[in-house]
């Protein structure tokens, strides 16, 4: 018996990733229906928070939006409406929906052109030494970058020029500079995780045969710079257009911050009034936003390649690993283990007004916030409660991704539709559903945290079926469920676990950014996302409240940037072995 051999369905990705993409789109149509809740009491209380919601009213409000005819008919009726142009009436102000999306269309627009601005210039201050000595030199700098989250820019940048130093409008949008805060808070990450790929691709490049014979020829550096850049960029323009997918979750966030009247805080503002036509167009809008910005990405690749490439598959030497010290990382760990650990030792919610904001002592380390709780008391609990559920994600990815690693033709499609979704949207959408909540949020970044893991397991997969150890097993007649169990799988598994167990810090990140916005964890859970987003209503009184959740977060950024580049070195270290594919 011989174990199948990995099968190729070349439309199958194609066919999944458009079932995919219809299901989203459907998801969008039914949340009327998939809510849960009555959307004519809404109305009612929107239209008229004093009339009494006898049956009579209610049934009047169903007959008038058309919620009586059923899902599939709702559904029917609101793409019918959706071609037209028609994006249906608010809810809540009674006007049509489609201006208020365009207009908060356009603000979202540009400042995510604003963003995307700083985030090349970023690109290009970190890639610019890396053309100049050939090597690179801000590996760490630029990965830590990527890896802080925009609402942790946003409120910090808030705090410092916003607030301490008063150089810049704190909320807004009157003018170019109200657009700076807003702008660098976005660009940011984007920028460092632009300037991180091109800068970690290049040095190996430069070190190619073709750039020893053109310098040699006589060749300007600016001639060999350019044609450098141009052969790296064609494999990275993916990872770019994934980072400008980004941009439309950040600015959820970042727009929430600053009250910026975007299309992101349209859509969360939306979620929680519970106006489902206006959510409907606003999360359609950014799903657009996502698609298109990968579309455009793909063409670009085509331009860049040309028509002789094009059906090529154009890699990149591997780069060269970034040197960090074990020291960094460990000390990071044991500076969140202090904290964690000692704030677990105090109760997180014992409240006393009469010890209410004040700052750092003995007897409370980090301070108190607004109901006079112990700050250092809800940080610790909220770690074990933030990691725990990460955790779980992570497993659920985990079990997800070596399912689908041995169907990768299928996971393709569905891969691309969960790129261009990000965690802030799904979980807008899943909060619309099942209400805020910690299994709300765990439940939207487990739905789009598995594909990494899956094309990893993929990868291994396919190296594994053409080993010859296994040619040498079927030839002894081992079953296919033995070879299965005891070889692939093995060897198959452990690898993606590591690379789960690498991406723990990132999931507990998005599943704080989701506490944040009010989607996650709800008072009085001593969640980080949530007590950062609690305590900018008295940062100017009491900014350690804001500061020691921030802080927090940023250690685990940096935790998960440094961990991950030290097991790359160690990964290319002879003799030593390392999570593949990281």
């Amino acid at each position: 018996m011989r174990l199948p051999a990995r099968r190729r369905w070349p439309g199958a990705a194609g066919t999944t990733r458009s079932l995919s993409l219809l299901a989203v789109v459907a998801a969008v149509g039914l949340l009327p229906w998939l809510s849960g809740r009555d959307p004519a009491l809404s109305v009612l209380r929107a239209r008229s928070a004093e009339q009494e919601p006898t049956r009579e009213a209610l049934d009047a409000i169903r007959r008038d939006l058309g919620l009586d005819a059923g899902p599939l008919s709702l559904l029917g009726g609101w793409a019918a409406g959706l071609v037209r142009g028609d994006l249906g009436i608010s809810w809540v102000s009674g006007t049509d929906v489609g201006p208020s999306v365009l207009a908060g269309l356009q603000v979202s627009l540009a400042l995510m052109g604003a963003a995307f601005g700083v985030a090349v210039l970023l690109g290009v201050a970190l890639v610019a030494p890396v053309l100049v000595r050939g090597r690179a030199s801000a590996g760490a700098g630029a990965a830590m970058l990527a890896a802080v989250p925009e609402f942790l820019l946003a409120t910090v940048g808030l705090l410092v020029c916003g607030v301490w130093l008063g150089w810049l409008p704190t909320s807004g949008w009157d003018g170019p500079s109200s657009m700076v805060l807003p702008a660098v808070a976005l660009g940011v990450p984007a920028g460092g995780l632009l300037g991180r790929l091109v800068a970690d691709a290049l040095p190996a490049v430069l070190e190619e045969r073709w750039v020893e014979l053109w310098r040699g020829a006589g060749v300007s550096r600016a001639r060999v710079s350019a044609a450098a850049l141009r052969r790296v960029l064609p494999p990275l323009v993916p990872q770019f257009g994934m980072a400008a997918v980004g941009l439309t979750g950040g600015a959820v966030a970042v727009e929430t911050v600053f009250a910026v009247p975007g299309i992101g805080r349209t859509a969360l503002g939306a979620a929680k009034s519970q106006d489902l036509p206006l959510l409907q167009g606003a999360v359609l809008a950014l799903l657009l936003l996502g698609l298109v910005t990968g579309a455009l990405s793909a063409l670009v690749r085509r331009r860049l390649l040309g028509p002789a490439l094009r059906d090529a598959s154009l890699s990149l030497p591997p780069p060269l690993p970034v040197r960090v010290h074990p020291a960094i990382p460990l000390t990071l760990a044991a500076l969140l283990a202090t904290a964690i650990g000692w704030g677990l030792l105090r109760d997180p919610y014992a409240v006393n007004t009469a010890v209410r904001l004040t700052p750092p002592s003995w007897a409370h380390p980090l301070g108190t916030d607004g109901l006079g709780r112990d700050v250092l008391a809800r940080l610790g609990h909220g770690a074990a409660s933030t990691v725990g559920t990460a955790a779980a994600v992570c497993l659920l990815s985990l079990v997800l991704s070596l399912a689908l690693g041995f169907l990768p033709g299928v996971a393709a499609g569905a891969a691309d539709i969960a790129n261009a979704l990000p965690p802030v949207i799904v979980g807008i959408l899943v909060a619309a559903v099942a209400g805020p909540g910690t299994g709300g949020a765990a439940f939207a970044v487990a739905l789009i945290s598995w594909p990494p893991l899956a094309a990893h397991a993929a990868a291994l997969v396919q190296e594994v079926r053409a080993s010859g150890f296994l040619t040498a097993q079927r030839a002894i007649g081992a079953p296919p469920s033995w070879i299965l169990t005891r070889h692939v799988l093995p060897t198959v598994a452990a690898p993606v676990a590591r690379h789960a167990l690498l991406r723990l810090p990132g999931i507990a990140l998005a599943l704080a950014s989701l506490g944040f916005l009010g989607l996650g964890a709800q008072p009085p859970a001593p969640e980080w996302g949530l007590l950062l987003d609690e305590s900018r209503a008295y940062v100017e009184r009491a900014p350690w409240a804001a500061l020691s959740p921030a802080i927090a977060l940023a250690l685990l950024a940096g935790l998960a940037v440094s961990g991950a580049a030290y097991a790359q070195g160690v990964a290319r270290t002879p003799g030593k072995e390392a999570p593949v594919g990281v």
